[in-house]
């Protein structure tokens, strides 16, 4: 893909919108950059980045009606809107960074292991590049997870990598055509940005295309979506929880003296007791990883010694202290529903759970089942709490309504007793009450420690 005398736009001048401006100028094109709202001190700080860069603002379509070839979107703008459907229909081209990346290690021929679902991809995505860089590979870790794909390139400076390993949103596959990883997976798929998706079907349809190209596939046997995302004639390795699969785990440690044991066909692999990570669905992200890091030939036993000492992200069920026995448990990037469940399923002991914040148009009854036999009482917090009740209603638990965070701790802690749990796992995004998902564990943390 050349670049020269390409006249682009970039819109959405976050880190991704950035990266893609430094990119396409040292390929030779001709830049200009795009926000619905810039403020001066912006286009100030971006400006002495990029010397003559020019700046538009407002109604996009006034933008793209200055010729340009192609539009770049940073992935938090959906292409379906009038205006960049028009400029399709013209003859423009839309893409995003993962398709400029794609066109880099393809013709470089670097290994790509990509990581997408719902609910784990972060988790998936630190766990994959730990087990690689422990083995000894050249690893770039980037994506969604936090280092644009583009800005990583470029501190690489064209250098070809043994593996890059990237954690993908629906948003970024959007407008990804050529990306060919030669491993990739779809963790899971439950109720998540229905506010930019038609409905779940067409959500699901925008995460398979990760799985372009012909290599492994690496797929949830578990859930309905995952499993109609399997491909003729490509090579697939299954995980379960729930029954004997490629990668699977025995609930009943039939072979290891009634131990829970992660398991490779008839093959003992790990006891769930290793495994740092707490609750069971990191089982199953464990699984994926090993399957992930088999996939581009990475050895079992390297791999299996090197899980037994990682120690996950913060603000993923994360266990930040206990007071009196009752033990308080962050799990604050637990953002949809589906997220949410998981970590309820994956802790055994009576929980006071709080939920609450920005719902992004989900349907929050899959909870019920959930928090049935498990929770003692939810606690409510956020824009959305009165849809969260509604949702909820009549599922014989107790639901409070709290004002702020430190109200919901206060009064989960007062209800709880030693050997119950309370657990931060919202549901929801954050930004109605907090700056983003750790400012939202920070209030959480700070409230524990006045207790």
């Amino acid at each position: 893909m050349t670049f020269q005398n390409k006249k682009i736009l970039v819109a959405g001048l976050g880190g991704t919108g950035i990266s893609m401006i430094a990119y396409l100028r040292k390929n030779g094109a001709e830049v200009a950059a795009y926000d619905a709202e810039l403020k001066a001190e912006r286009v100030s700080q971006i400006g002495k980045m990029f010397d003559g860069l020019v700046f538009y603002t407002g109604h996009l379509k006034d933008a793209l009606d200055n010729g340009f070839d192609i539009l770049a979107l940073s992935p938090g703008i959906s292409e379906r809107q009038p205006d960049i459907e028009a400029f399709k229909q013209n003859g423009g081209r839309v893409l995003g960074d993962i398709e400029l990346l794609a066109d880099i290690v393809n013709r470089r021929g670097d290994k790509v292991i990509a990581i997408t679902g719902s609910n784990g991809k972060t988790t998936v995505t630190s766990l994959v590049g730990y087990l690689c860089i422990k083995c000894g590979l050249d690893t770039v870790i980037a994506g969604n997870i936090g280092t644009p794909v583009l800005e990583a390139e470029l501190q690489r400076e064209g250098k070809k990598a043994d593996v890059w390993v990237l954690e993908l949103s629906s948003f970024q596959l959007e407008n990804t055509e050529s990306l060919r990883p030669t491993a990739a997976t779809v963790l899971n798929i439950s109720e998540d940005h229905l506010d930019r998706y038609d409905d779940l079907l067409d959500y699901a349809h925008t995460k398979d295309k990760i799985f372009r190209g012909d290599g492994v596939q690496v797929l949830n046997a578990d859930d309905a979506f995952c499993r109609a995302m399997k491909r003729a004639r490509r090579e697939v390795k299954w995980f379960s929880l729930e029954h004997e699969a490629d990668f699977w785990l025995d609930k009943e440690g039939r072979t290891t003296g009634g131990l829970r044991t992660l398991k490779q066909g008839n093959e003992d692999l790990i006891a769930t007791q290793d495994i740092p990570l707490q609750g069971l669905h990191n089982a199953a992200n464990v699984m994926a990883a090993v399957a992930l890091c088999e996939a581009i030939g990475l050895p079992r036993d390297k791999l299996l010694e090197h899980v037994k000492t990682f120690q996950g992200l913060p603000h993923r069920v994360e266990k930040i202290g206990e007071k009196n026995g009752v033990v308080f448990i962050d799990d604050s990037k637990g953002t949809n529903v589906g997220a949410t469940a998981a970590a309820i399923a994956g802790l055994q002991n009576p929980l006071f759970v709080i939920l609450g914040g920005m719902g992004k148009g989900q349907d929050f009854t899959p909870l019920r089942d959930a928090l049935a036999g498990k929770a003692k009482g939810v606690f409510l917090i956020g824009v959305d709490a009165p849809q969260i009740r509604h949702d909820l209603d009549g599922c014989g638990l107790n639901m409070t309504d709290c004002a702020t965070l430190e109200e919901a701790v206060q009064t989960a802690y007062a209800q709880a007793e030693a050997g119950d749990i309370v657990l931060l796992s919202p549901a929801c995004a954050s930004f109605d009450m907090f700056k983003g998902y750790a400012h939202r564990s920070e209030v959480f943390i700070e409230a524990f420690k006045v207790l």
